[in-house]
């Protein structure tokens, strides 16, 4: 084989050992799970707001961020529900560029997976530590979710992994919440086959064992746009999106039908500042049409501490180092504007 063996990583049970839950997170990430599952059910009508960096690159700056949240949490827990996002491994289209805290827990240094599985389950448990919040993370690597399995409570399939058949089965297997994306060429039937399989039960092999699924009754859609043979971003949030996305879902024979709307990616065209205009206009269309304002379940926001994006290495506090980001001040305004319009 063209590769070389450095080490061979610890399995995730002694991880788990190692850096333990107490009885009291899981009681919290349990509680949290519950309210998150009533609102996809529809036994609750708060909007979800998956909200958070484009990456996890700084410990530090993205407790402080996530410690921002829990303050305006408080202050709307009524009608929203906010899930932070902590994105600890980053899909990249060509392989090249900074691919996450897990393969380099610091961006300035040479990746090393074994540091980069402590450092996400650390940072994982101190936000539910230290603000209540468990979290949100991609599955990019579905062998590797169970170092996080217990501390998270939602998790996104992305759009070059949704059409893999690994991230479906295993996505059928898990007890929380699944977004699957659609995928970057915009075909929508191939999310909506994701959706089907991961509410499905199967029968597979994961880490080495033979398994057999349930299925996951909360495995669901995320528009984030697309891109066509020439490059050119084109969105999927508007009226007439919806719309669709409505009558697609109410031909299928599921347990859940919802939709949770990145306004990020393809549908801003990476023009973070719309992502504000992105969620007034679904807003609206939730205002005018009762089956979009059943089917909308919530946002995905892309935000941090500062605006914008910057390289690695320029060492701005807060500031993205992957896709740009809406910064503190505005995202503080847009939950606001959100909260009162619900």
């Amino acid at each position: 084989m063209n590769m070389n063996f450095f080490r061979k990583l610890p399995i995730p049970m002694d991880t788990k050992r190692e850096y333990p839950m107490t009885p009291e997170l899981e009681a919290i990430k349990k509680e949290r799970d519950e309210e998150i599952k009533k609102i996809f059910r529809g036994e609750s009508d708060k909007f979800l707001l998956i909200i958070g960096p484009c990456s996890a690159d700084n410990e530090d700056s993205v407790i402080d961020y996530i410690s921002r949240l829990r303050v305006v949490q408080d202050k709307v827990k009524d009608k929203i529900f906010i899930i932070p996002r902590i994105y600890t491994n980053k899909p990249r289209t060509t392989g090249d560029g900074y691919k996450g805290m897990l393969h380099q827990p610091d961006p300035n240094k040479a990746p090393d997976l074994m540091k980069g599985i402590i450092s996400i389950r650390e940072l994982h448990m101190r936000a539910l530590k230290e603000t209540g919040f468990s979290c949100a993370d991609e599955m990019l690597y579905p062998e590797n979710h169970r170092y996080l399995n217990d501390l998270l409570s939602y998790v996104a399939v992305g759009a070059r992994s949704v059409e893999n058949q690994q991230h479906r089965l295993t996505a059928s297997g898990l007890d929380i919440p699944v977004g699957m994306k659609n995928p970057t060429c915009g075909d929508i039937s191939v999310m909506m086959n994701a959706i089907t399989a991961a509410q499905h039960s199967h029968a597979f092999i994961y880490r080495g064992w033979e398994v057999e699924s349930t299925g996951n009754p909360y495995a669901h859609a995320i528009l984030r746009g697309f891109v066509d043979d020439k490059g050119v971003s084109h969105p999927n949030y508007h009226y007439e999106d919806l719309v669709n996305l409505a009558e697609i879902y109410n031909k299928k024979e599921l347990s859940n039908k919802a939709v949770i709307v990145d306004t990020n990616h393809a549908n801003s065209g990476k023009k973070y500042l719309e992502q504000i205009r992105i969620c007034k206009e679904v807003l609206y269309s939730c205002s005018h049409n009762s089956d979009i304002n059943k089917m909308v379940k919530g946002f995905m926001i892309e935000s941090y501490i500062e605006d914008g994006c910057q390289k690695i290495g320029e060492g701005i506090y807060g500031k993205s180092i992957t896709d740009p980001c809406l910064g503190w001040e505005k995202t503080e305004q847009l939950i606001y504007t959100i909260a009162d319009r619900r």
